[in-house]
């Protein structure tokens, strides 16, 4: 199946607190149990995420959430979710998280699956980062050393995109740095016949 997969979604809502949050699950994949490993991981995240963000605490005011499909080709399937939180304050707190799948087994891909064993993709990444922070001229919490190993990602028009959580690196008013990779550049030290491999653009 290298055609789209089918995406519907659920939502949860609630009055009080106010709650409306929206998250995706995937439909008639031939595959049974890759349809519900992915749709186990996707209530799992957004679970966790909710509760990160206060669900259960009393102090919850607003609590929204929404979702993106960024790849749904070739058996690839990445997207995001967002959640936002208001718990009084200057301002809310949203934090992003994104899942990235084979359609075809279920299998979730983290970060270093996406590269060739030892191929110290951690440094190769973070070399190209920082010089998009210095071309971009991004106002740093601190001094940029390295992404982590499991750093946030997902993949999109041909690029691996990699982002940082609010504060993560940056002041708030930055909101979330997102670096787009194109996969063409970092083409040696991908994965054979992994995920970056099947959306390279030819």
């Amino acid at each position: 199946m290298d055609f789209p997969v089918a995406i519907g979604y659920k939502s949860l809502q609630k009055q009080k607190p106010k709650v409306n949050v929206y998250f995706p699950f995937v439909i008639g994949l031939a595959n049974p149990q890759a349809e519900m490993k992915i749709n186990s991981a996707i209530v799992s995240t957004i679970n966790k995420t909710m509760i990160e963000l206060g669900y259960h605490d009393s102090s919850l005011i607003e609590m929204v959430g929404q979702f993106e499909i960024k790849t749904n080709e070739r058996n690839i399937l990445s997207l995001t979710l967002t959640v936002y939180a208001f718990t009084g304050g200057a301002h809310g707190m949203t934090i992003v998280k994104s899942l990235t799948f084979d359609v075809t087994t279920g299998k979730q891909y983290e970060l270093k699956d996406l590269f060739k064993p030892d191929s110290n993709y951690v440094t190769v990444l973070s070399s190209i980062i920082e010089q998009k922070i210095k071309d971009w001229e991004i106002q740093l919490l601190g001094e940029f050393t390295s992404i982590r190993p499991d750093q946030d990602f997902y993949l999109a028009d041909h690029s691996l995109v990699i982002y940082f959580q609010l504060y993560e690196i940056t002041p708030y008013v930055w909101g979330f740095p997102y670096f787009p990779i194109p996969i063409l550049d970092i083409q040696e030290i991908i994965q054979p016949n992994g995920p970056l491999e099947k959306l390279l653009p030819f």
